[in-house]
């Protein structure tokens, strides 16, 4: 038996529009998690008054459980399917989840956005995370998704209700420049399990896929092996008897033991050694593959969270400063020249001053809207020239696109994401 293809999937939406329990749901029947805990859990949810949360806990556990059991990344959770073997990377807080995506740690192949049938805005509109959700997913290259219509049978299971929600989902989808046939409508309950593997005769006026096979209709993207190698540092940890072992998720290109490497923009370089990958020692790792990996002539000191380790032969960029395409998904005044938040790209985090403001863009077509612009406010995208305050490795997303992407963080929350256009290199 061959072993199955592997798919990095994140389920994203607004807060209480039942993410969670859709994902413990889809676990639970594709056996993932025994029944008998689903029933523990049931209990234990009713004695304290939060009946129907079972499958919720299930994302909740876990995560506990692999807080105690020290894994290098929490956030993942393992599923197969006929066809694929995925991680599922849980999106609990918006927070994190942004962050969580932009670093790296957890690049997405494909998306399940879940969205409550029922639930608007003041205006009759799609509540406002799952807009900038949706905004993210494109600026982050996630080019195919799911929406899960959720909590169909809180409207009797009404195909009405379904096509409203779809309807504008269309318009949000088209708006941020996702092509129809990128996107699958399906109408679920997480809750009762309604189209999640098994067709529900409640909605026989659904012929599409259920979740389930929504899912294994994905394709899995080519890896992309034939760019310049990138591994952004996540950790440098000491080893007794093997010396500094720095940890980091390839992005591009292959490691091999034998390369001679460079970390930027640290500037320390040396020879690999040894990769291990889940503890077993293999020659040589891939985009996707997370390992931790041993340098001769680099110590702990010389390299941190952050950096970002290529072959001498095609070094990592240093930008002394960047044009950068960005969406501005929320902030309480507008972006200004001067202002200078922390960007988040890859592992990095790096506070970075803005230094013009190019033009202000459509952000539906990408159309130019107005030169120079004075300021961006929430809702605009705009492209920016950037200058970083301390040494920051960034490419070019037409070049090397994973490392050309990133967040922009204030005061806790996210500001704006985007993707670098063009960039001065420092050295």
């Amino acid at each position: 038996m061959a072993a199955k293809a592997h798919l990095n999937l994140v389920f994203i939406g607004h807060v209480d529009h039942g993410k969670s329990t859709t994902v413990g749901r889809l676990l639970y029947e594709q056996g993932a998690i025994g029944e008998h805990v689903i029933k523990q859990y049931k209990e234990e949810a009713e004695k304290i008054g939060k009946a129907t949360f079972e499958f919720a806990w299930v994302m909740d556990r876990l995560k506990e459980e692999r807080q105690r059991g020290l894994t290098i990344d929490i956030s993942h959770t393992k599923m197969e399917t006929g066809k694929y073997y995925f991680t599922i990377i849980d999106a609990p807080g918006h927070r994190d989840f942004v962050k969580n995506m932009i670093t790296g740690a957890s690049q997405a192949d494909a998306a399940v956005l879940v969205v409550d049938v029922g639930q608007r805005d003041d205006k009759g509109g799609l509540m406002p995370q799952t807009k900038e959700h949706v905004f993210l997913a494109r600026t982050l290259g996630i080019g195919q998704l799911i929406a899960a219509i959720n909590k169909m049978d809180t409207v009797n299971y009404d195909q009405k209700k379904f096509e409203e929600a779809k309807n504008l989902l269309q318009k949000l989808f088209q708006m941020v420049g996702y092509k129809p046939e990128q996107i699958n409508y399906i109408p679920i309950t997480g809750l009762k399990g309604d189209n999640i593997t098994k067709k529900s005769d409640k909605m026989a006026w659904h012929t599409g896929p259920t979740l389930v096979e929504g899912i294994d209709n994905f394709k899995i993207p080519e890896k992309p092996i034939n760019l310049p190698m990138r591994l952004p540092i996540q950790d440098v940890y000491s080893i007794t008897g093997i010396g500094t072992v720095p940890v980091g998720r390839v992005e591009t290109g292959i490691l091999k033991v034998g390369d001679k490497v460079i970390f930027e923009p640290a500037g320390a370089t040396g020879e690999i050694k040894s990769i291990e990958m889940h503890h077993e020692s293999i020659p040589q790792a891939e985009p996707g593959d997370n390992v931790g990996f041993n340098v001769r002539g680099v110590g702990k000191q010389d390299i941190k969270r952050g950096d970002v380790c290529g072959h001498t032969t095609k070094p990592p960029t240093v930008a002394k400063e960047f044009t950068a395409q960005i969406v501005v998904l929320q902030h309480p005044s507008a972006i200004t020249v001067g202002y200078t938040p922390v960007f988040h790209a890859h592992t990095a985090q790096v506070a970075c001053k803005v230094t013009q403001l190019i033009s202000k863009l459509d952000p539906r077509t990408g159309n130019i809207l107005e030169k120079d612009p004075k300021f961006l406010k929430a809702g605009d995208a705009g492209v920016i020239k950037v200058e970083p305050t301390k040494p920051l490795v960034i490419e070019k997303v037409k070049e090397i696109p994973p490392m050309g992407r990133f967040a922009i963080r204030d005061m806790g929350s996210t500001v704006a994401a985007g993707m670098v256009v063009d960039i001065t290199p420092a050295k």
